[in-house]
């Protein structure tokens, strides 16, 4: 080979080199843009996270945008008018449904490690999955519940029972006899249902609905997808008035006496219907003596809610795989799962509850970790979501102010099937 070709030939070749090391660096680099909302603490997990990802990932830049929770809907709908959505999003569990139904969503499998997924606790699954194709669009480190918190010392003395575990749980009779017990010893409100949250919020759906499904009703028929006969029949009605009563008796904490009322010094209520939050102030204000416990069996079954704000990849995310790869990488590390374990998150990854003591066997949270695998109840994964939970805020509110329950669950199940039919079923939906 002459020397000229012989020149030719390595500036060919060194072409090529560049050009393939130019190709492997314009797929190593992305800027993703990821949307979330959280109390202080997750701000700086997530800070911390993303700039662990981008020393890990040369060439990838994270754009984190921190919005505040009362403002993340609209913020999120803005994004969606500008056709501008993050590449990941956070977002609460229930609206996925929405999310998905209105193609701004795209599954994760494939995307995600499948070693994430496989670690996923049932609960978990059912929060990010999509019913109508049954794939999994969302993924997270947590999940949630709502338990009740008491005073070990005060039940002992009492002689209320403790129960052990959800098959334990108290029947109706039980919870009402321990209610009444309490009112009769002194304690100025027998139970906290956090009132103090607001009238419209998704706590109402959240933390009541449980009672509806273990009474043998739901907010929507959830084949059919129809509200009326379902929400609006003689099983719903029993159980919102029977809540009511206690409101009625003045056993509830009322909404103008605030969110501290059973770990508070003086200890005004007796009983506490709380998120897996309240765990780590109330055990810090009275130590040992603090016990959870199941929510109460009001029918043939126990039922407790599920779903929090997990991620999710959007349909026009500018590089899936990587925004995939930041998920994996976020959910997988350590120093990300310390802090959150820190502050009692609820575990939504099989391995994330072995390494948190509070949730494991014979932790003083396994009670609350084990309704996740036996009672959790997802909120209606459907796209008409939003109008569900608005409807029902509205109705139990009234109800709590003393309106007719029949009445008030009559109109919210006719404002949801009005909503599904102005959609013409959210198709395919109901079909």
């Amino acid at each position: 080979m002459s020397k000229g070709k012989r020149l030719r030939r390595s500036v060919t070749l060194a072409s090529a080199t560049m050009l393939a090391f130019g190709w492997s660096l314009a797929a190593h680099a992305a800027s993703l843009k990821l949307m979330f909302q959280g109390d202080p603490y997750e701000v700086t997990a997530i800070t911390d996270v993303a700039k662990r990802f981008e020393a890990a990932n040369p060439g990838v830049s994270v754009e984190l945008i921190n919005t505040p929770h009362d403002a993340y809907n609209e913020k999120f709908g803005a994004m969606v008018s500008a056709k501008a959505l993050p590449d990941i999003m956070e977002l609460d569990a229930p609206f996925l449904a929405n999310y998905v139904w209105s193609g701004y969503l795209q599954p994760i499998k494939g995307l995600v490690d499948d070693s994430i997924i496989a670690d996923m606790t049932a609960s978990n699954i059912s929060q990010g999955t999509y019913p109508v194709d049954g794939k999994l669009y969302a993924t997270g480190l947590s999940d949630s519940t709502v338990a009740l918190y008491a005073s070990r010392k005060q039940l002992e003395n009492l002689k209320i029972r403790i129960p052990a575990s959800v098959e334990d749980a108290w029947t109706k009779d039980e919870f009402e006899s321990a209610l009444q017990k309490l009112a009769d010893s002194g304690v100025k409100w027998p139970i906290d249902l956090f009132r103090a949250y607001g009238t419209k919020t998704e706590w109402i759906t959240y933390a009541y609905e449980p009672a509806l499904v273990s009474a043998g009703c739901d907010l929507i028929d959830r084949k059919a997808w129809k509200a009326k006969g379902t929400l609006d029949i003689d099983a719903c009605v029993a159980i919102t008035q029977e809540m009511a009563s206690w409101v009625k008796k003045g056993w509830v904490v009322p909404q103008s006496a605030g969110q501290n009322q059973f770990y508070a010094k003086d200890r005004m209520a007796g009983l506490a219907w709380g998120g897996h939050w309240l765990y780590a102030d109330a055990h810090a204000a009275m130590g040992d003596d603090l016990v959870v416990l199941p929510l109460p069996k009001f029918g043939a079954k126990s039922a407790s809610p599920n779903g929090t704000w997990i991620y999710a990849i959007s349909k026009t995310a500018s590089d899936p795989a990587m925004a995939g790869k930041f998920l994996t990488f976020m959910l997988a590390d350590k120093a990300y799962r310390k802090v959150y374990a820190e502050h009692s998150s609820f575990p939504g990854l099989k391995s994330f509850a072995a390494e948190s003591p509070l949730y494991a066997a014979k932790g003083a949270m396994a009670v609350a970790y084990e309704q996740a695998g036996k009672s959790a109840v997802p909120r209606p994964p459907h796209p008409g979501y939003p109008t569900i939970t608005l409807a029902f805020q509205v109705a139990m509110t009234n109800i709590f102010d003393g309106a007719d329950a029949k009445t008030e669950l009559s109109k919210a199940a006719k404002k949801i099937d009005d909503d599904i039919e102005d959609n013409s079923g959210y198709p395919p939906f109901g079909n």
